[in-house]
Order: structure tokens, then C-alpha cells, then sequence
């Protein structure tokens, strides 16, 4: 049983007991959140596949907690003109673990 779910502007594979890191959520640890825009769902009835979202399906899962993942070197030059800048970015996300998916 798994769910394909769109968080963030991205896409995610959302299984029963398994723990997503999906773009920081508005949420605190603890919470249950859940997620309504379901692109596909496999369920022991089949697959169901959205045409965009399947309609009454949803994703439970609970808030972990809040990180930062790995840096990123963001390293612009030009050659022969003494141009260099050195930029760090960490994303920050939200890993949320998924209790239970409904296929509606």
C-alpha cells in the first residue's frame, strides 16, 4: 500500500510507517497532519490513478520534527575578472511519519 503525494511543489512516495522529509510545514511536533492532494493511490483494490488529485483520498501522517538538511555551495566565478562568491544554503524540512492512507 503506498500513496504518491505533492508537498512543497514536489512529490513524494508515502508508505504506512515510513518517515518523509517533505518542504518545511507550518506545524508542530506532535501534530497529525493531513495531506488531500493524492496524485496516486495503491490500495489491495488496485491502483487508483488522479486525473489531477483521487477524488476522497488522503494521507495521515505525524509531525517528528524539524531540521535542516545537508549545505549546499552555491559558487559563482568568472574567469580573468577577479569574481568570486562563495554561498551556503541548508533547505529546511519537516519529517513527517505516515499513520495511515485512505483511498476514499
Amino acid at each position: 500500500m503506498y500513496a504518491i503525494i505533492r508537498s512543497g511543489g514536489k512529490q513524494f512516495r508515502a508508505e504506512p510507517g515510513k518517515t518523509i522529509k517533505i518542504p518545511s510545514l507550518a506545524a508542530e511536533v506532535g501534530e497529525t497532519v493531513t495531506f488531500d492532494d493524492v496524485l496516486v493511490a495503491q490500495t489491495d483494490d488496485g491502483i487508483s490513478v488522479g486525473a489531477p488529485t483521487v477524488q476522497g483520498a488522503t494521507v495521515t501522517g505525524e509531525v517528528v520534527e524539524h531540521g535542516k538538511g545537508k549545505k549546499v555551495i552555491v559558487f559563482k566565478w568568472k574567469r580573468r575578472k577577479n569574481y568570486r562568491r562563495k554561498q551556503g544554503h541548508r533547505q529546511k524540512y519537516t519529517a513527517v511519519r505516515i499513520d495511515e492512507i485512505s483511498a476514499g
